[in-house]
């Protein structure tokens, strides 16, 4: 189940009460909106993966100087890959492969990025994986990651489309009791979302506030609770003992808690991304992943890396403000959106 699969699936159940199941009519106005939204989504990812593309882009064009593919084009190629983050592991692994079959053949710039994306579909296609919020009730999503990545806005976005949206019931907890301004942010996402907010005093414990919030959640029967955390790198032991601390206090009350730890990375911060991930790995078992800011970034390479190195489910991707501009992750049209290619 992916977030905004749904919503088409609403629209239709919608027309199909006031056509019969069989209409043509209803079936073609269904598929023209679907059509209108994925080319639409496609369209931003394009644009929000512009600097990304444009980087990877003008350096396969400045490296077909000659036809044939030689040693030389190769090294160029890992270089150029390198430089757009996705690793010198994952560069070297798309290099070897690429000229397994191509050495010494004629190749243009076309058929550079066309073998590009084939490649880099394949490194994604496993942890391309949309995240289904559905099972125990309520299904508690703990969401982790430094401060500043977008935690709170990612919350805001999924609560909103989850509630307004699908119209399944949300509830949202303000773990982070450091920051005044999380709090301030997740109560204005909860108010346009209409879904309610536990929170409580800055400096309170924050697993007090995730258990006053499952509590909350079970007694008004809400079907998601999503949980924000602190994230003071700065502090290891400090963070860790509190996320430790909130996850013992969850499964105090159920042993399957928390059902999902998703932890949100920007994209603008490049390879360190990687080390955030192997931090956050020896706190929290981390079961997904949700990158933002790749509007922001020419290093949106780093989600193949990530994908190459640590298997873990990319649910999400965001590029940009709008709550629109989260969308579930989809191996193809990123791949192709980051080499250039329509």
């Amino acid at each position: 189940m992916a977030f905004w699969h749904k919503k088409k699936d609403g629209n239709k159940q919608e027309l199909q009460e006031q056509k019969p199941e069989d209409s043509p009519v209803v079936e073609n106005i269904v598929s023209t909106s679907e059509e209108k939204e994925s080319s639409g989504w496609i369209s931003r990812l394009g644009q929000g993966l512009s600097k990304s593309s444009v980087r990877l882009g003008q350096g396969i064009t400045d490296l077909v100087t000659k036809k044939k593919l030689d040693q030389e084009m190769l090294d160029e190629l890992e270089d150029l890959l390198i430089t757009a983050d996705l690793g010198p592991k994952t560069a070297a692994r798309i290099v070897a492969e690429f000229g397994r079959d191509r050495f010494g053949k004629d190749i243009s710039e076309e058929d550079i990025k066309r073998a590009l994306a084939t490649q880099i579909t394949a490194i994604l296609e496993p942890v391309t994986q949309p995240a289904a919020f559905h099972g125990q009730q309520p299904f508690v999503v703990l969401v982790c990651g430094v401060n500043g990545v977008g935690k709170t806005t990612t919350i805001g976005k999924m609560a909103y489309d989850l509630h307004v949206t699908q119209k399944r019931s949300v509830m949202i907890a303000a773990g982070d009791t450091f920051r005044a301004a999380a709090v301030e942010q997740l109560e204005i996402w909860a108010q346009r979302a209409d879904c309610p907010l536990v929170k409580k005093e800055l400096g309170a414990d924050a697993a007090a506030v995730a258990y006053e919030s499952y509590e909350k959640a079970k007694k008004d029967g809400a079907e998601i609770l999503f949980i924000d955390t602190a994230g003071r790198l700065h502090n290891k032991a400090n963070l860790m003992a509190e996320l430790e601390k909130i996850i013992r206090v969850l499964k105090k009350q159920d042993e399957n808690l928390p059902h999902a730890v998703l932890l949100v990375l920007d994209a603008t911060t490049g390879q360190n991304a990687h080390e955030q991930v192997r931090i956050f790995k020896d706190m929290v078992n981390i079961t997904g992943l949700i990158v933002t800011k790749l509007d922001g970034s020419a290093k949106g390479g780093v989600v193949v890396s990530l994908a190459d190195t640590f298997g873990l489910p990319i649910h999400m991707i965001g590029v940009g403000e709008k709550i629109g501009d989260l969308r579930p992750f989809n191996a193809q049209d990123f791949a192709k959106s980051l080499v250039g290619l329509p």
